[in-house]
């Protein structure tokens, strides 16, 4: 008796911890965000979005995130559209983020028509896992499914990637990511956790 009631306070407990956050960038701003570039929340036709307006001039990632979360397993989704760039486009979600320098990544670039999973250590990005695949231009959704040491990727509802690495398996902040000149936006970022 006395250890199913540790297991149900334990699973209560655990109900309590989970989180649903959704930011849909119409009502806030960035003031309780940690970024290194220039975002802004821009309208866009009837809705307000979260772009990229100009690149980190220090690093070659642009990084929008907040640590009002600490996820660690659960799932992550946004919509995102590549707006330009020359060098690179496109971009994606990052989690488990302690701080600038060590976080995952999930991005996808379309000038290369692939969608992959990085792992930034120390400030230095490592694939762990890449599809080719490629998606016209507008909106599309990305969604991150993470659960311990593995993870799901999907684009537009569809599983295209999945991967296991445990290098990073702290909780952390959830966030928007883009490399070099890829100027992209971002609206209803949804967090769940477990």
């Amino acid at each position: 008796m006395f250890s199913k009631s540790i297991t149900l306070m334990v699973l209560l407990g655990l109900q309590l911890v989970a989180q649903s956050l959704t930011h849909d960038f119409e009502e806030e701003n960035l003031s309780r965000w940690k970024s290194n570039a220039n975002w802004q929340i821009e309208e866009d036709k009837s809705s307000m979005v979260l772009s990229l307006i100009e690149r980190s001039n220090s690093r070659g990632f642009n990084l929008c995130y907040t640590q009002d979360v600490n996820f660690t397993d659960g799932n992550i989704s946004t919509l995102f559209r590549a707006n330009k760039g020359k060098i690179d486009q496109g971009g994606g979600l990052m989690w488990r983020v302690q701080d600038d320098d060590n976080y995952y990544v999930a991005r996808f670039n379309p000038l290369e028509d692939n969608f992959r999973f990085y792992i930034v250590q120390e400030g230095i990005r490592k694939e762990i896992a890449s599809v080719d695949v490629a998606l016209i231009g507008g909106w599309h959704t990305m969604t991150i499914v993470q659960q311990g040491d593995r993870f799901e990727g999907y684009l537009d509802g569809k599983r295209v990637l999945h991967a296991k690495d445990s290098r990073l398996p702290k909780r952390g902040g959830v966030g928007v990511w883009t490399k070099a000149d890829a100027l992209t936006s971002f609206d209803d970022l949804r967090i769940e956790t477990k």
